[in-house]
């Protein structure tokens, strides 16, 4: 044994290769990290960094933007993809990010014109109707008077708008308690000083349903159409539907973009009437105009970059996420703007109670929203409209009775056989849509209540069906349209789904009933924007105050977590 020993200690030691510097790459840091660079996720990420926050924004698809983006109809004409309209865009979140002032924002107002089959249209604008021929309309004084008063009552839900919704759990001794107690004690006190009469008026009408209240006070035509139509938008209900009047009033009560035309909001000073508003430039401007905002306050915005999964440690808390790519991004907060149910997926259904994980699976989210583009190679002549009001915001909701039977077949996931329909032709009002030259005009429509789920899927039949069913529904209204397609679309709820996150393809991401707004969107426990494990936060439509076009859920988010002092 010793010999050997000694035999091996005598061998020369052959010359060790240094090994080589293995160059690692620096996790990157930031102080929060922001999914999806929809409008929701760039004003979280605008007001984090205006706060002085290094934040990153990550955006699966290639382009900001969300539903606010366009897309290529034909060889050099573009349509809105989805969103086509402005829609209740929040006034402190246009000041605070600048919007239509230092970045500027090309808009123009649109009338609403309610079609009716008879040529003689009902055309709504500041508050006001009258007939498309220049006549009085026989209800106008009724509806001004029902139209103020449904402003009014929903001035007082403008005040919730911008705020968390209140928690109330942490004692009368907690700073966070008694500031949410102010907000209610000044919303009493505004439904007190309306007067009693006014008072039993709103709390009559708010669990009503719209169609009973519209046909009461305005008899059932083109007015009480229009006004069932709005109140049901993207929504999986019917004017018939119980708290219906409620989700009208709420999306009234959104505090408006200033300039917008509007009647006085009354107590709750902040809510308003407002005309719709067509972006000049095309819905992708205003992405670019909240991506913009993000940009100037430093937020870093990186597209073709979806979020796989939330880290959390074991002590429940947010340190960062993990790229599709394997990549890793560290951080202490994390805002998503994807639904509710694909964050928990994404943070691990570990980090929430049973009671969540079971609400959150049971949200109620069936997307009954189809968009249709058509190139057109003319301006379609709808009978009895002029080119000024068909450069206008075009319904199909000739009655309330029509809305609700467009919404019947959607229950058992059939096709509508005459749908309630949204259009307008931007390229009348000089936005991108159309071909002056050759006189092309683009017609982009939103069509409601498609069936959530169609039995064999969305196949190429099933969109054939569909785009066959709007134009025969347009023919009523404009003859020989169906001649002048020389291009389309059809963008189905799945499609929206896909492209953008949208939970179920729905329109606001989630139902905005009365059993999942304020203190219960998404659900009881999650309402408060804080989402699981500590340092995780909701910024999407499916947070308070819910859907259109506001940027609110993101604002509220941000200041937040702020002020849970996560960030």
């Amino acid at each position: 044994m010793s010999s050997a020993t000694n035999n091996k200690a005598q061998q020369p030691k052959p010359k060790q290769t240094p090994k080589a510097k293995v160059k690692t790459k620096q996790v990157e840091a930031f102080d929060a990290i922001v999914i999806g660079a929809g409008h929701n996720g760039l004003t979280a990420a605008a007001t984090l960094a205006r706060k002085g926050k290094r934040v990153c924004v990550l955006e699966r698809s290639e382009q900001v933007g969300g539903m606010m983006t366009d897309s290529t109809l034909a060889p050099g004409v573009s349509a809105p993809r989805m969103a086509h309209l402005l829609y209740n865009l929040n006034a402190t979140v246009a000041r605070e990010l600048g919007l239509g002032g230092r970045i500027p924002l090309r808009t123009t107002k649109l009338p609403t014109v309610s079609l009716s089959p008879d040529g003689l249209h009902t055309v709504i604008e500041n508050g006001q109707a009258r007939l498309s021929d220049g006549t009085d309309h026989p209800q106008a004084e009724v509806f001004a008077a029902l139209h103020t008063r449904l402003i009014r009552f929903a001035g007082l839900l403008a005040r919730l708008a911008n705020q968390t919704p209140p928690k109330l759990n942490g004692g009368l001794g907690n700073a966070s308690t008694l500031s949410e107690l102010s907000v209610l004690a000044r919303l009493g006190l505004d439904l007190k000083l309306m007067g009693k009469k006014e008072m039993q008026e709103f709390l009559r009408v708010t669990l009503s349903n719209v169609h009973d209240l519209l046909v009461d006070e305005l008899g059932d035509g083109p007015l009480a159409g229009a006004m069932a139509a709005d109140a049901v938008r993207g929504a999986f209900a019917g004017p018939r539907s119980p708290g219906t009047v409620f989700s009208l009033m709420y999306r009234l009560g959104s505090p408006k973009l200033p300039g917008s035309a509007r009647t006085a909001a009354g107590p709750g000073n902040g809510g308003g009437s407002a005309d719709p508003v067509l972006l000049l430039d095309g819905m992708a401007a205003v992405s670019e105009a909240f991506a913009r905002a993000a940009r100037d306050a430093g937020a870093d915005i990186r597209c073709g970059q979806g979020v796989a999964q939330v880290q959390v440690d074991d002590a429940d808390r947010v340190t960062g996420v993990t790229l599709d790519n394997g990549q890793n991004l560290t951080a202490p907060l994390v805002l998503s703007s994807a639904g509710p149910l694909q964050t928990m997926q994404m943070a691990g259904p570990d980090h929430f109670d049973i009671e969540a994980v079971r609400r959150l699976r049971n949200l109620r989210n069936k997307g009954t929203t189809a968009k249709v583009n058509l190139l057109l190679s003319g301006t379609p002549a709808f009978t009895g409209l002029s080119e000024e009001f068909t450069a206008g915001r075009l319904l199909i909701a000739p009655s309330s009775t029509y809305v609700e039977r467009a919404f019947n077949p959607a229950k058992y996931n059939a096709m509508p056989t005459a749908p309630v329909v949204e259009m307008v032709l931007p390229g009348l009002s000089g936005a991108p849509g159309g071909d002056a030259g050759s006189g092309q005009q683009v017609l982009s429509a939103i069509v409601n209540f498609v069936p959530p789920a169609p039995t064999k899927g969305w196949r190429t039949t099933e969109r054939k069906a569909l785009l066959k069913t709007l134009l025969s529904t347009l023919e009523a209204y404009a003859p020989g349209i169906g001649k002048l397609v020389t291009a389309s679309e059809v963008i189905v709820p799945d499609d929206i789904a896909a492209e953008t996150g949208a939970p179920g393809g729905h329109w606001h991401h989630l139902e905005m009933g009365l059993d999942q707004i304020l203190t219960l969107r998404p659900t009881n426990g999650t309402a408060h924007y804080a989402f699981g494990p500590q340092g995780l936060f909701l910024c999407a439509a499916s947070a308070h105050p819910g859907g259109d076009i506001t940027g609110a859920p993101g604002r509220n988010s941000a200041l937040q977590a702020l002020k849970m002092g996560s960030a």
